[in-house]
């Protein structure tokens, strides 16, 4: 087993290695009725979801990117230390997450999970009916959570959105951010993902001298109270390269987070230059990435309407090292031009008429993956946008996604770059 180098350069150098998650049991839990719980606008056809994600990662490995699986790694982990074992399983059972009178059973019943099970219950979910060896009865005579829970009740509840690993772990140049995600359904995606960065064998190698957030705080990090407007979403973070890193401000990242990872990009020496882009807060680009993704190394996929809407700030380091230099910049177009150092930054808009191209955006036209620059996985559904890709040079690779998108995020939002290449 090869250790790995995590490192991610540019947004469209040539992609070495990807973490992904393949639909399954978290996905079969979603109903009509808590649908709108986990963050999903329709229930899944979760057979022809898998599908489309395996011929996903097949097209990614017909190219040579190797493809990790995010369950894969978390239950090697477990087997590989007792430690991230007992801390997942702390985290996930905890006064607050199933009664302070659940707590030890559970908790008892998980440490007896072979590895892969416990991975499968983290992700997947647990219901009542599925808690095997605990005498319920008895417990429902000391416990209120006990006696409330019906069989189908989630004793821990599924984590469908881990389709969608941008989100949880985003790697910036030679670190990693492991972000506060702004809805409590999310937040325990990234306590498992960081158990696969500090104890899978293959990340062993990796340095992790700076992390955001610092090291040690990672497990509790993710499942603090964030009511006081501290977030942020992989989807808003882009390492366009040249030292730069691109965060949009949506429904979902702040200002407070971005000033976190600024400050550690810029004392680790991997950055000097953090644009930020102010967006509306809409369902329908709840991240930057939705709207604006790399399609090359001067060019990228916009839907015109927020882009053309936005605030765009320069932050760089200030005097002190708890301060910055903010400059607000004409659009982010020109910012990502010049710090790239390219004459312009070329546009390719989310294709068809009005109401196509609103369309379009909505089933993640522009949230488009780059293997290589030049080269891109879209949904085969977008054709508009993808014709006018092809029209401006750009090689577009298709994939079928009509039940991937009912979550909301096309091949940029279920990939999380492990290793990709800087820009030549």
């Amino acid at each position: 087993m090869q250790p790995l180098e995590p490192r991610v350069s540019s947004e469209v150098g040539t992609l070495r290695t990807v973490l992904v998650h393949r639909p399954g049991m978290a996905l079969e839990r979603l109903t009509p009725a808590n649908r709108s719980d986990f963050l999903f606008d329709d229930v899944v056809w979760v057979e022809r979801a898998a599908a489309e994600h395996d011929a996903f990662v097949a097209l990614l490995r017909s190219r040579d990117v190797e493809v990790l699986y995010f369950s894969e790694l978390l239950a090697e982990a477990f087997a590989a230390s007792s430690e991230a074992r007992e801390e997942a399983i702390s985290s996930a059972v905890s006064s607050y997450t199933v009664g302070l009178s659940m707590v030890a059973e559970l908790r008892a019943y998980l440490r007896e999970l072979p590895h892969t099970r416990l991975a499968a219950a983290l992700i997947g979910g647990l219901l009542v009916s599925e808690v095997e060896g605990v005498d319920v009865d008895a417990l429902r005579r000391r416990s209120l959570g006990a006696v409330l829970a019906e069989p189908q009740s989630f004793v821990l509840p599924p984590l469908p959105n881990t389709l969608f690993t941008r989100d949880s772990s985003a790697w910036l140049y030679g670190g990693v951010v492991l972000p506060p995600l702004f809805w409590a359904a999310r937040r325990m995606e990234v306590v498992l993902v960081s158990l696969v960065y500090r104890f899978h064998p293959r990340f062993a190698a990796a340095d992790f001298s700076f992390w955001y957030p610092a090291a040690g705080d990672t497990a509790r990090f993710p499942l603090e109270d964030f009511s006081q407007g501290s977030s942020l979403e992989g989807g808003d973070v882009m390492p366009i390269g040249n030292g730069t890193v691109l965060i949009g401000l949506g429904e979902r990242s702040t200002g407070r987070m971005v000033e976190h990872v600024a400050s550690s990009l810029f004392s680790a020496g991997e950055a000097h230059r953090v644009i930020v882009c102010r967006m509306a807060q809409e369902r329908a680009y709840m991240h930057l990435d939705t709207v604006m993704t790399f399609v090359d190394h001067d060019a990228v996929t916009l839907f015109p309407p927020v882009i053309e809407g936005m605030q765009v700030f320069s932050v760089r380091p200030g005097d002190r090292s708890d301060s910055f230099e903010v400059i607000e910049e004409a659009g982010v177009l020109e910012a990502c031009a010049d710090a790239l150092g390219v004459d312009r930054i070329r546009t390719i808009e989310t294709g068809g008429d009005h109401f196509q191209s609103a369309r379009e955006q909505w089933d993640d036209a522009n949230n488009v993956v780059a293997i290589e620059p030049g080269v891109v996985v879209a949904y085969s559904k977008n054709v508009h946008t993808n014709a006018r890709l092809r029209a401006a040079g750009i090689e577009v690779l298709e994939i079928e996604g009509s039940e991937l998108g009912k979550g909301r995020g096309g091949g940029h939002c279920m990939t999380c770059p492990i290793v990709r290449d800087p820009v030549r």
